[in-house]
């Protein structure tokens, strides 16, 4: 749903064939905006003049008495004019089938535990095969992994709900090993219809991040102490991943070990892994792009900057990946552009601002990628 994206105008019909619904829309909204301009293109219509109601009471009166007609009633300002943007109804898409949710989080349970057990925990495909049962030393792996995946898909379904947001069920996705050691691409959440107003999207957006990274703080500090002190193998050894540390991590590290000789690394316990992987999936939702959770921030902090404030994190993550030699960061902007491009869909209300307590928290959890971000987040030693 991008209404900024105008059809072609030789695609739209005339101002004529429009005007019996210019004038119908036009009627409902007398008592809400002074119309001082009118535009029209495909099948959407324009007013732009002075509100007389808050943009937030403008909405509910606007979609109450446009839904029933077909239309989705859109505020923003531009220029010091307030405009409603009268767009075809934006209908709620799919409906919510719980048993598919349900599946797939019981085929990521299995994918964790065959991750935390056979790459992670040592046991080999034979003795699985053998003794099925050896799958629960994956347990605490898989635990610990879905406790912190899950608790940042609920922060964003519990805040969604409570703010109105039309927002589906987490649905996880499993990635059995080897195509994937973990066990999981994680967990996504869908929008099924447009967000009321900044402050909405923004209370979504960033109650995931947070409460993922405030459970993933003491699993990454047991993982810790259940983790070995090692010499440090060769560079030739084949020893396999090493996985790339950021200023948190290493801040976790010092306090729960102690400083560390530079000829002694962590070997982590599969604990320690899964705090490790919710740290990277709570920095790759926050970048500020597209529509991740940091899009979504960006978004509801900058307005219609959102765009050029995404390509320009896309632009720094390249250097990143060039500066340190990261194939990750150079990979990730990548899928950016291919799958999800730079653009956020607008809410219902465009126009009321954030409060300085969204504004303080927005920019916090956005600096959270400068201690979360490992430069180098996998490495084959």
């Amino acid at each position: 749903m991008r209404f900024w994206s105008r059809p072609a105008l030789e695609a739209s019909p005339t101002w004529e064939a429009l005007l019996p619904a210019e004038m119908l829309l036009q009627e409902q909204m007398a008592d809400v905006l002074v119309v001082e301009q009118q535009q029209a293109w495909g099948s959407s219509v324009a007013f732009g003049g002075r509100l007389l109601l808050s943009p937030g009471r403008a909405v509910d009166v606007l979609r109450a008495r446009l839904e029933p007609r077909g239309y989705t009633p859109f505020l923003r300002e531009e220029r010091g004019t307030a405009w409603v943007y009268a767009l075809p109804l934006a209908e709620v898409t799919g409906r919510p089938n719980p048993l598919v949710n349900l599946g797939l989080f019981v085929a990521t349970v299995l994918t964790t535990l065959l991750a935390g057990a056979w790459p992670l925990g040592g046991v080999s495909p034979s003795e699985l095969l053998a003794n099925p049962t050896r799958l629960l030393v994956g347990l605490p792996f898989s635990a610990s992994l879905l406790a912190i995946l899950l608790v940042h898909e609920l922060g964003h379904y519990t805040l969604g709900r409570r703010r109105g947001i039309p927002i589906s069920l987490p649905y996880f996705i499993p990635a059995p090993p080897p195509l994937f050691p973990v066990g999981t691409l994680g967990a996504v959440i869908r929008l099924r219809g447009p967000v009321r107003d900044r402050r909405a999207l923004f209370d979504m957006a960033v109650a995931g991040p947070l409460a993922g990274l405030i459970l993933a703080i003491p699993i990454c500090v047991a993982g810790l102490k259940l983790s070995s002190v090692i010499p440090m193998p060769p560079a030739s050894s084949g020893a396999g991943l090493e996985l790339g540390e950021s200023l948190l991590l290493k801040l976790l590290e010092w306090l729960v070990l102690g400083p560390l000789p530079a000829d002694r690394v962590v070997l982590l316990h599969p604990v320690g892994v899964a705090a490790w992987f919710g740290f990277f999936v709570t920095v790759l939702n926050l970048m500020p792009v597209g529509q991740l959770d940091g899009g979504h921030l960006v978004y509801a902090l900058f307005g219609r900057r959102h765009g050029l404030i995404s390509k320009l994190a896309v632009g720094m993550l390249v250097l990143i990946g060039l500066a340190f030699g990261s194939p990750t960061w150079l990979i990730w902007p990548l899928l950016i552009v291919l799958l999800m491009g730079f653009q956020h869909a607008p809410p219902l209300d465009d126009i009321t601002p954030l409060d300085g307590k969204r504004w303080a928290l927005g920019i916090f959890s956005l600096l959270l990628l400068l201690v979360l971000l490992p430069p180098v987040p996998l490495a084959v030693r």
